[in-house]
């Protein structure tokens, strides 16, 4: 039995959505370092849903893999604290990149550009996802500290 919760989700506006993002055919230039907005969409559980009319958010391009596909880490104007959250300033503003929503995007989903983010940011972001990285067991999985050992 599905338990009825206080916020219902608008799954088919961003199906109807998602079917004419799918048909669009115009090219996006993008590149690492920039911060787009991006229809990223209705998802499901804790995955960061975005907002508005096209279901949007900030999003970081991590790593772009071709012209149609990157990797991207949404941001949020919430200062979070914390090994999956790192911190910068972006355009004069507080972000922080929420690294443990790093995933494969398509270019189709960008909507406009907002900027690019500094390389020390940039660079310090890679260490702290490299870190994430690194701490998984591949056998067990990850190492996941105890409390206070942030």
């Amino acid at each position: 039995m599905v338990k009825p919760t206080k916020y219902v989700k608008a799954y088919k506006k961003w199906h109807k959505l998602k079917s004419q993002i799918e048909n669009e055919s115009k090219e996006k230039f993008f590149h690492d370092r920039e911060v787009w907005w991006c229809s990223i969409g209705v998802n499901i559980g804790f995955e960061e849903d975005g907002k508005n009319t096209r279901f949007e958010r900030p999003v970081l391009v991590f790593r772009k893999f071709n012209k149609g596909m990157f990797w991207g880490i949404p941001l949020t104007s919430k200062t979070k604290k914390g090994r999956f959250y790192f911190s910068f300033k972006f355009k004069n503003r507080n972000s922080t990149v929420i690294l443990s929503q790093l995933r494969v995007l398509s270019s189709k989903r960008l909507i406009r550009r907002m900027g690019k983010i500094g390389l020390k940011s940039f660079r310090n972001i890679e260490k702290h996802i490299i870190g994430l990285i690194n701490e998984t067991d591949l056998l067990r999985g990850p190492q996941v500290p105890l409390k206070g050992n942030l």
